[in-house]
């Protein structure tokens, strides 16, 4: 077996590969950015190397550099990881010149799944079944029109050499086909290098059921289950869960062997993801593979109970399968969620920020977490947005669920923005309980994916005023003589009460409360109503009884934000001190950035007339574009940054004098 492995990635799947290298005995050597340099891969790593900048293609991208790492630490194989360049043909290669082992395929399959048009023909010839569409060498826009009519509405713009949903677009008519195809064609180049295009029929009901396949060097292959991806925004997957639900035993092994001559047909060896879309009827056709570790593959591994980078590890030494195929069982159910730094409420917008509190649930033989970051991390506009994976296991599916939610009750954030909230909904809502998958259930349970919050408002700012008086208690200095009145924290005043006032605001709305403090309780008043509390702070724990009704939360106080925590959902205020001179950042009419990142395109002129839902100029952040568009009829007046500039959150990009009529 390898001594030594250099890992060419960054975060949880780093954290990940060190952990079973460790267990196996093999040292490891990592790899980091500048923006890295504190990062959790690298203190867990036994040596690391410094390989560049924070973008991506000055640091993890740098396919030379890390070759010459490997070869200066003495490193026997690279594990790739997922992402940057575990797909990458020519770093399998460089590896492969060099005598280094690459934890992965051979290139030539890589290549021969790298593009997906040609992967198509390839699977087409061993006999597996592909979705109606065009994957032709022919990219002028001509042809891509006439086999789009060929193809019929909807379709799928697809990126040949894409992935995670990059250089992807729903075509809904052909008025849209210009439009999609060019912006697609854009991102596509952006990420991959590579413009050109795929067509595909755009199933209405799919669900996204994927194979986890492992081939050897002797050409022998098994397929570990299956797992169900259909939960996904902007074509990227949300919750994964294995088994996949409502499959008949039949499918499995149809789906499951189909997946095996898909991966032996290209002389596979490793582990390898192989893609289907599985369509009401029951029939399933092959979508793509990828030739890597999945993010999800922790799902397989709880219901298989099998280390798959351990598998990795020794088939990428010589050694055989660990398992027959009749060798392989499942038992119980996992889920797994991505825990993202993004904003639900404004269509999954990537964030960025301090991981200013982080606490996580307990890990047991029911739940993991794998992340590569810990509190007092910054999330960063140069990598993926992905802050864990939280993995649930029991014996059924309801049970997994359950153990899901609760999961997510105890995972909790302050400084970014998450999604946690959204994933709380989502795994308790009924359809989702009920398995009513498809590719299209974010979009289709909207209303129940973003509920109100369970905490009533008034309740909701008495305990605000609990926790931060009883912090604020727990951080004054007490008097030397405890029966002195005057050293009572409670605002006493002699001969009277004294009612303190607390501000609380709560979006753009101020609340005024009066908080009345005996020696045991206070008395809170928040508009007509009055509220007996009592309270008790430990650390972030809140303990509180409201008029009766006892209530435990956590949350985090910090420079006067305050954020709290109660079965999944948050609420957020800011302890309110007025404030002089603030002038708005972006006047009436104006555009800002709604994250930071940087400008790809600028698609008006100072002078321009543009119309409501117009695009004026396109943003990238993490991976991502985001078109930002004429919330009105109006004028362009100024421009304020250039394609290639970066910009932050809350930036001035673009000024439009908006109509009379329009504005009011």
């Amino acid at each position: 077996m390898f001594s030594k492995i250099l890992i060419a990635n960054r975060g949880e799947i780093a954290c990940r590969i060190i952990q079973t290298a460790h267990r196996m005995g093999i040292r490891v050597v990592a790899v980091y950015s500048e923006a890295d340099a504190n990062a959790r891969h690298v203190a867990m790593a036994d040596e690391a190397f410094h390989i560049g900048p924070a973008p991506s293609s000055e640091s993890y991208l740098r396919a030379e550099k890390i070759i010459e790492i490997a070869k200066k630490s003495g490193a026997q194989a690279i594990h790739p990881g997922y992402g940057f360049l575990s797909e990458n043909t020519g770093f399998a290669e460089s590896c492969e010149a060099n005598n280094i082992v690459f934890i992965g395929p051979p290139s030539s399959a890589i290549a021969a799944m790298g593009s997906k048009s040609a992967a198509k023909a390839i699977m087409e010839k061993a006999g597996v079944p592909l979705v109606p569409g065009y994957h032709g060498d022919d990219q002028s826009v001509e042809t891509l029109r006439a086999e789009a009519e060929k193809c019929g509405f909807p379709l799928l713009l697809k990126a040949v050499a894409g992935g995670g949903g990059k250089g992807m677009r729903v075509v809904n008519n052909m008025g849209e086909f210009d439009d999609a195809l060019a912006a697609a064609k854009r991102e596509a180049q952006n990420a991959f290098g590579n413009p050109d295009m795929l067509i595909e029929r755009y199933l209405t009901q799919p669900r996204h059921v994927e194979i986890q396949v492992f081939c050897d060097q002797d050409g022998k292959g098994v397929y570990l289950a299956e797992r169900d991806c259909s939960v996904q925004r902007r074509h990227q997957k949300v919750l994964e869960e294995a088994p996949a639900p409502g499959l008949s035993e039949e499918t499995r092994k149809a789906m499951g062997e189909a997946a095996v001559r898909a991966a032996q047909a290209i002389n596979y060896v490793g582990a390898g993801t192989v893609e289907f879309l599985y369509d009401v009827d029951g029939s399933f056709f092959f979508m793509e593979m990828n030739t890597r570790l999945q993010v999800e593959h922790p799902v397989t591994e709880m219901v298989t109970g099998q280390d798959l980078v351990e598998w990795q590890l020794k088939v990428a030494w010589g050694d055989a399968l660990p398992l027959e195929q009749s060798q392989v069982k499942t038992r119980g159910h996992a889920l797994e969620a991505r825990i993202y730094a993004e904003d639900p409420d404004q269509d999954f917008l990537p964030a960025t920020g301090n991981l200013r509190y982080l606490s996580t649930p307990d890990e047991s033989a029911h739940v993991r977490v794998d992340t590569g970051v810990t509190e007092g991390d910054d999330i960063s506009i140069h990598y993926d947005p992905m802050i864990a994976k939280l993995i649930v296991w029991d014996e059924t599916r309801d049970q997994a669920i359950n153990r899901m939610v609760q999961a997510l009750e105890h995972y909790r954030i302050a400084g970014v923005k998450t999604n946690i909230r959204f994933l709380h909904a989502l795994a308790d809502a009924q359809p989702f309980r009920e398995a009513e998958l498809t590719t299209g259930f974010i979009d289709d349970h909207r209303e129940l994916l973003f509920p109100k919050s369970k905490l009533d408002t008034h309740k909701a700012l008495v305990l605000a005023a609990g926790f931060v008086l009883e912090q604020r208690k727990s951080r004054e200095v007490v008097s030397t003589d405890p029966w002195s009145p005057f050293g009572r924290q409670n605002s006493w005043r002699m001969n009277s009460e004294f009612a303190q006032p607390l501000q609380l605001q709560v979006g753009e709305e101020i609340h005024d409360l009066k908080v009345l403090e005996r020696d045991d309780r206070y008395q809170v008043f928040v508009g007509d109503s009055v509220y007996n509390l009592t309270a008790r702070l430990d650390d972030d724990y809140l303990q509180a009884v409201i008029n009766g009704h006892r209530i435990s939360i956590h949350g985090n106080l910090h420079n006067d934000q305050l954020m709290l925590f109660y079965e999944g959902d948050t609420f957020n205020c800011t302890v309110y001190k007025e404030s002089y001179g603030f002038e708005e950042m972006a006047s009436e009419g104006s555009l800002a950035a709604p994250m930071n990142g940087a400008i790809v395109a600028v698609q008006a002129k100072v002078g321009d007339k543009v119309t409501a839902g117009q695009s004026l100029v396109i943003m990238e952040a993490m991976k991502m574009e985001h078109a930002i568009k004429a919330p009105a009829d109006g004028v362009v007046t100024e421009i304020f940054f250039a394609e290639g500039d970066q910009v932050s959150e809350g930036a001035e990009l673009i000024a439009i004098e908006v109509n009379e009529e329009e504005a009011g």
